[in-house]
């Protein structure tokens, strides 16, 4: 039969990322696509002994329908948290939504204030799931010209007066997938011109907590604001367990209210029963110290990475030793195309995600991101050997692999 799909389903894409886990998943492969944390680390006692709480505390009500904001303690607790760690006090209880995932919160924001060619504005690269996204509702997004302190005010200036967007999305504190931490000079640049032009700002901070350099303060874009101009999206999924799949997004409460009842139409609220063990487990567990062990493991895991990089034999290999976050971000010769060279990869036992499809503008495709959170050190030198014969090989073999 011939399905008569709705129109906007030709801008819907499959994520480049979960294809490269499919292929992955059927073999001995060393895997630095996803953007995962390690199983071994994930807090099983306390996230047990969290759910057995809920059930005492609750009996049969923890299983019922619940606020599509949210769990309203969970609610209070994430205010709390974002003051104490993050300097974000311009928002309440009643300006936050609990979603499922923040990816969900990026869905949210764009179904209520994205139409069919509305501008949005965002670094190049950036996360491609955002990209996806901002795709399906239609948007046009422009890049703007970015280094590794973040994106340049001239250039975001200069977009912002020609295009005129309704928003600008960034992840600043280790972004995905180029591992930046902007400087503060560019984090207040892009709030005064986001004043200026009177344009939202979508800050997503999925890693901000995985900070391997603790001397060092990354100020958020919420921080530095008065609580108009910018939402904050940040999850549980790095720092607690993916599967509770809870993330939440604080914002203007006319921007959150109009969000709050798109997610009525979606899923009616996010797993209850999920919010209401991540409150017991922020209250009775030491969420904190479980969160510095994570970083001094993490931590060994992108030493280990960098070093093997470095002491590879490639010619124009480049990168930024990353400051936190899950990813490193690496530069090959031009010469490579490393989305054509994946599969060969993949043969020789180890993946990586092609820097492709994180771009909005001219993508380069010499580039790729690897995960390294995911493998012991160990993993992570036979995955980077592997994957440095395959790129020395093909450096040798440049004819078929040009650009």
């Amino acid at each position: 039969m011939k399905y008569a799909f709705a129109k906007r389903v030709r801008h819907l894409q499959s994520s480049a990322v979960r294809d490269i886990l499919k292929v992955v998943g059927q073999g001995d492969v060393i895997s630095f696509a996803g953007g995962l944390p390690d199983d071994e680390l994930f807090p099983m006692q306390g996230i047990e002994e969290a759910f057995s709480r809920v059930f005492a505390a609750g009996k049969g009500s923890a299983l019922q329908y619940a606020e599509t904001e949210g769990f309203r303690p969970l609610r209070e607790t994430i205010i709390e948290r974002m003051k104490n760690k993050k300097g974000i006090t311009n928002y309440s209880s009643d300006e936050v939504l609990v979603t499922t995932g923040s990816q969900q919160a990026i869905d949210l924001f764009s179904r209520v204030m994205l139409g069919p060619g509305d501008v949005i504005l965002t670094e190049d690269p950036t996360y491609l799931a955002a990209l996806q996204v901002f795709n399906s509702y239609e948007a046009n997004i422009i890049a703007v010209d970015s280094d590794d302190d973040g994106m340049l005010p001239d250039d975001l200036e200069l977009k912002m007066k020609q295009y005129k967007p309704k928003t600008v999305y960034v992840v600043p504190t280790f972004s995905n997938p180029a591992g930046r931490v902007w400087s503060l000079e560019r984090r207040k640049a892009l709030i005064r011109l986001a004043h200026k032009y009177n344009v939202v700002v979508f800050e997503d901070d999925p890693y901000g907590e995985l900070q391997f350099s603790p001397d060092e303060k990354y100020t958020p874009l919420a921080a530095l604001d008065d609580g108009s101009h910018v939402l904050y999206t940040s999850t549980f999924s790095k720092i607690a367990v993916p599967a509770l799949r809870t993330g939440w997004i604080v914002g203007p409460y006319q921007v959150i209210r109009m969000m709050s009842q798109a997610k009525q139409a979606n899923d009616l609220h996010t797993n209850s029963l999920s919010q209401q063990a991540l409150y017991q487990l922020c209250t009775n567990f030491d969420l904190d110290g479980h969160i510095q062990s994570l970083i001094s493991v993490y931590r060994s895991r992108m030493e280990a990475m960098v070093d093997c990089l470095q002491k590879a034999d490639l010619p124009e290999l480049s990168f930024v030793k990353p400051k936190g976050g899950m990813f490193l971000w690496v530069e090959l010769s031009e010469r490579l195309n490393t989305t054509i060279l994946l599969n060969e990869a993949v043969k020789n036992g180890v993946a990586y995600v092609p820097g492709e499809p994180f771009y909005a503008g001219l993508a380069k495709k010499n580039t790729m991101r690897l995960n390294f959170t995911h493998s012991s050190p160990e993993r992570i030198e036979k995955g980077i050997n592997a994957l440095v014969d395959v790129l020395s090989n093909n450096v040798e073999q440049q004819e078929h692999f040009f650009v």
